[in-house]
């Protein structure tokens, strides 16, 4: 039985065929809904999901009143890249999640390298009311300001999300690592790190 995620995905992987096939390019308008609906044989909703999706990457945008239309992908190589990858192979869903993880391990350790007493208190403050672990490593990343990294962690937590639950984590957990990294106490703090914020494939 096919489950609700690899439909999903193979609908994806479905769409960006058929821009290809069409001959689709930059600032072409794709398909509409109903026309992909029509030509995938699925509901629209399972469309307009996918291309929710495809849009939250940047690979499409929506113009209100005209349609929906191909983004530059030259700024994309990285998202087209790892969508084929994920799309394709079973396998690299799992070792999405290990370099995010890794990822933000690296993160902890250079927010603990270049953090002030007032970074510390702000990533605290949000701990507090963060709604998931994104939305607390999103504010780290920021913090710690490097750009590419930024770049990088973003595009592959949105594929994450594709794959994995973003799991919530309970005020006390991070009040314990925030602690740990305060306290220059690196080991600890991916101990930490590892016990409470790996991810897995949704559904494994």
């Amino acid at each position: 039985m096919t489950t609700p995620t690899k439909m999903y995905l193979e609908i994806v992987k479905k769409i960006r065929a058929i821009i290809v096939a069409d001959g689709l390019k930059t600032g072409d308008k794709i398909p509409s809904e109903r026309e992909l609906s029509d030509r995938l044989n699925v509901g629209r909703s399972s469309v307009r999901e996918a291309l929710r999706a495809l849009e939250l990457l940047g690979l499409i945008e929506t113009r209100r009143g005209e349609g929906t239309f191909i983004k530059d992908f030259k700024e994309h190589h990285l998202v087209e890249l790892l969508g084929t990858f994920i799309l394709e192979q079973e396998k690299t869903k799992s070792d999405l999640l290990e370099t995010k993880l890794e990822i933000e391990k690296s993160c902890i350790q250079l927010f603990m390298q270049k953090a002030t007493d007032k970074d510390y208190e702000k990533i605290r403050d949000l701990a507090v009311t963060a709604s998931s672990r994104t939305e607390f490593f999103k504010e780290m990343v920021i913090i710690v300001d490097n750009s590419l990294m930024l770049r990088i962690w973003t595009l592959v937590n949105s594929y994450a999300r594709i794959i994995a639950k973003d799991n919530m984590i309970e005020s006390g957990v991070y009040e314990e690592l925030l602690e740990a990294m305060r306290g220059n106490d690196a080991t600890l703090a991916i101990k930490l790190y590892e016990k409470h914020f790996a991810e897995f494939v949704d559904g494994k």
